[in-house]
């Protein structure tokens, strides 16, 4: 039938965009970031941003 398609197979930007559904989610550069009051730190390979705490706040951080 035309209009359907397979899970993750594509269609309004389903299916992309990595593992984690960011563009940046996979490399071992860029920053952990506190969306709360900003701090910054550098993104430990292995070491998923979500799991670090802000020391300022201590709100889980995201990656940036």
């Amino acid at each position: 039938m035309p209009g359907l398609l397979a899970r993750g197979q594509g269609g309004r930007g389903q299916g992309r965009g990595g593992r984690m559904g960011g563009p940046k989610a996979a490399g071992p550069g860029g920053y952990c970031v506190c969306p709360r009051c900003g701090h910054r730190e550098p993104h430990v390979a292995g070491q998923p941003c979500t799991d670090r705490t802000c020391p300022k706040c201590g709100t889980r951080m995201i990656r940036e």
